[in-house]
């Protein structure tokens, strides 16, 4: 029987960083494949999005993909279809290394910058402290500007339509900006470049 917190591990969302470095000359063959493995994974439940960093200096020289879906249940669908292993099958003979694969998820997939490989997560006292200086002044704006019309709704509603505000705000707005403007303290590194 599946224990609560695994329950909550299995439906949270997940991201995969995949690491591939390609053969010499084979560069264009990959990403086109690469970008029909995405239009294969997308019609999938629970897919929501992929991203693809190309190498940036000869000392980095491997493709990044990350790619997300709604629940470790969904990311198993795809990667146990044989839709997955046919493109997957074409790709790895242009590799000169098998892929590197690292899979996270809850609150560290705030918490990733293309370009890092395998993605560290800060260390949780960071990643609250940035999570925190996100989310209270996002809250104190919702409750400024609708708490007379929230004070009006059942404590579970009120609670249902504030969380949920607040959660799609932090995954696709907030953190990834936080992400980018404390990189320095979450991923101190000499020589960082962000962009």
């Amino acid at each position: 029987m599946q224990s609560s917190e695994q329950a909550a591990e299995s439906s949270s969302p997940v991201t995969v960083v995949i690491s591939r470095r390609v053969k010499e000359g084979c560069e264009d063959a990959f990403e086109q494949l690469s970008a029909k493995m995405t239009e294969a994974a997308a019609p999938f439940p629970g897919y929501m999005g992929t991203n693809l960093f190309r190498p940036t200096a000869p000392t980095d020289p491997e493709y990044r993909i990350i790619f997300k879906f709604q629940s470790q249940y969904d990311l198993e669908n795809w990667h146990n279809s044989s839709e997955r292993a046919q493109w997957l099958k074409g790709i790895e003979c242009l590799l000169e290394t098998p892929s590197k694969v690292e899979v996270t998820s809850g609150l560290v997939t705030w918490f990733s910058l293309p370009g890092q490989n395998p993605v560290q997560p800060p260390p949780k006292y960071k990643m609250t402290i940035v999570s925190w200086l996100a989310l209270c002044p996002t809250v104190t704006l919702i409750f400024w500007l609708f708490g007379d019309v929230l004070a009006e709704l059942p404590l579970v509603l009120r609670t249902m339509l504030i969380t949920a505000v607040v959660m799609l705000l932090m995954s696709y707005v907030l953190m990834p900006r936080f992400s980018k403007w404390f990189a320095f303290w979450l991923f101190p590194k000499e020589g960082r470049d962000i962009r």
